[in-house]
């Protein structure tokens, strides 16, 4: 398409799950609702729109080893972006991903800096390794650095005990999260365990990865204080095989791991249930693979949120929760077709019909 084309998106164009127009139009790559005057160079695609998936917990530039190159980076966004993923809340990365923000036909990327870790308590080559006495002057720089988040380590197997335990005494998580809402960034916690998560919640952390070890006396005041998580429930099914790696070394962190990993379904359920707001993430790029956001969807809907809460937990919820916006009058036109209604069948997600990125079909 030229610069000067205009796209018409016809069909079912879901604006809301019940706000559900006919036809939408693309022009200088915003959305209108308004047929352009005057309009000659028109393409026309048809079928089930949806704002530009988010995939709320990725990592693009980095693998299980640690950064990759640029050009490593650009594969795994552009296999996002096949997925239908147009929006990235990257959680952690050691590598410069500045460069994809030149580039319009990559997905746009709300970063939180570089990892922050206790010494020797995170996977090697992630993340800053640091003592408490140092959190807040890392969450500051990293808040800087961000595009207004912070990611820290919430907790971690420890060798001494030979299971996970919180990372941070609760007045040093207290402190940094406070310097970084004074610097304007939110700050989610990686935590797989429960010991971590009262402390990090009474602390003021605005959202917590995983969150695997949520029970019925810590889900109450997730839900009070409104802290979000992000299961990456299909991230969460490798927990039998991480456990059986480590079985030998440390028998009662791999006995927890599996534990967890037997209860994650109900724990999202009883979060939601709740009240806890639900996000997608799929922990792509460490072990896992990229462009798994519709399998992850499927799998919030396999632990019990109702279809049409777990796709807006990708969509028109994820987005108003990163403070983007959707299919929106005169907002950038980044949307995905599909061939049959997605509130009907989540399953409609795994095959994208065609993929709108700033007004141009890319995929």
């Amino acid at each position: 398409m030229s610069d000067r084309a205009v796209l018409h998106v016809k069909g079912r164009v879901l604006v809301g799950p019940d706000d559900v127009r006919d036809e939408l139009w693309v022009v200088g790559g915003r959305i209108s609702y308004e047929r352009p005057t005057g309009a000659r160079d028109i393409r026309t695609v048809e079928g089930w729109a949806l704002p530009g998936l988010v995939d709320a917990h990725c990592h693009v530039g980095l693998d299980a080893h640690g950064p990759v190159p640029d050009d490593v980076s650009e594969k795994q966004a552009l296999t996002d972006r096949e997925a239908g993923t147009l929006l990235i809340r990257d959680a952690g990365s050691p590598s410069d991903t500045r460069w994809i923000d030149d580039r319009a036909d990559l997905p746009k990327i709300i970063r939180a800096g570089r990892h922050i870790a206790r010494t020797r308590r995170y996977i090697r080559n992630y993340a800053h390794e640091i003592e408490p006495e140092d959190l807040v002057a890392y969450v500051a720089q990293e808040a800087r650095r961000g595009d207004g988040w912070v990611k820290l380590v919430g907790d971690w197997i420890d060798r001494e005990t030979g299971d996970l335990s919180a990372c941070w005494p609760r007045e040093a998580a207290a402190a940094a999260i406070a310097e970084a809402h004074r610097l304007g960034a939110r700050v989610t916690a990686h935590c797989f365990a429960e010991d971590s998560l009262r402390d990090l919640v009474e602390a003021g952390t605005d959202c917590v990865e995983h969150a695997t070890g949520l029970t019925e006396e810590t889900i109450p005041l997730f839900a009070s204080r409104g802290v979000a998580i992000v299961p990456t429930l299909v991230n969460i099914d490798t927990f039998p095989q991480l456990a059986a790696g480590g079985e030998t070394k440390f028998p009662r962190w791999s006995a927890h791991m599996r534990a967890l990993h037997e209860r994650r379904y109900d724990t999202v359920r009883a979060a939601y249930d709740a009240g806890v707001p639900v996000y997608v993430g799929t922990d792509a790029g460490g072990s896992l693979a990229h462009g798994l956001v519709a399998g992850e969807v499927a799998e919030l809907v396999t632990a019990g949120i109702p279809p049409v809460e777990a796709l807006s937990a990708t969509t028109w919820g994820a987005r108003r929760w990163l403070g983007r916006p959707g299919l929106d009058e005169g907002a950038p036109a980044d949307l995905v077709v599909y061939e049959g209604d997605p509130r009907a069948d989540v399953r409609v997600l795994a095959a994208p019909r065609r993929v709108v990125l700033d007004g141009r079909v890319v995929g």
